[in-house]
């Protein structure tokens, strides 16, 4: 009998693909789930973890740093993503300046029977924004956060990384 490994996707790997990229700057809501990324996030002295009270804070927070010349990210949860609908559109489509977006897929299974309907609703409201996203699910998929970054500089849009494990790897 073959033992199977579970292949997660680990903190480090965000951790490694923002440094890549140049990331100044995490804007996030910390939560339960990810408290380990987040411990992580905060011992890099490369980069500045920016707390916020609410997902659609965080668009208004990484424009005015882009506008300062930083390279931030937003770390929110699809729930949230959703209920920042307004400030996506006005804060960052019509501001037209490149934003990476890391999302949990909070409800999201591989298996198909999705019954938290976060998940059901994530990516029709990703179309409707027209927003392109990259599914990202264990370690293999690192690269795929660079693939990302690059569609979101070449388009100066907002891109996105959907988390596909619901951040199994990031607590601990």
């Amino acid at each position: 009998m073959v033992d199977q490994q579970v292949q997660i996707l680990r903190p480090e790997t965000l951790i490694d693909e923002f440094k890549k990229n140049g990331v100044t700057h995490i804007i996030t809501i910390p939560d339960s789930e990810t408290n380990y990324l987040y411990e992580l996030m905060e011992q890099q002295d490369w980069l500045d973890v920016v707390p916020v009270s609410r997902e659609g804070e965080s668009m208004a927070v990484a424009l005015g740093l882009n506008v300062a010349g930083k390279v931030p990210v937003v770390l929110i949860q699809n729930t949230g993503m959703m209920e920042s609908g307004d400030s996506i559109r006005g804060q960052v489509l019509d501001a037209g300046f490149p934003l990476l977006m890391v999302v949990g897929y909070r409800g999201w299974t591989r298996k198909g029977h999705t019954p938290d309907s976060a998940a059901t609703y994530t990516e029709p409201f990703l179309n409707a924004f027209r927003l392109d996203y990259y599914l990202v699910e264990h370690d293999d998929d690192g690269p795929r956060i660079t693939e990302a970054f690059e569609a979101t500089r070449k388009s100066k849009r907002p891109v996105v990384v959907l988390v596909g494990d619901e951040y199994h790897g990031f607590n601990r």
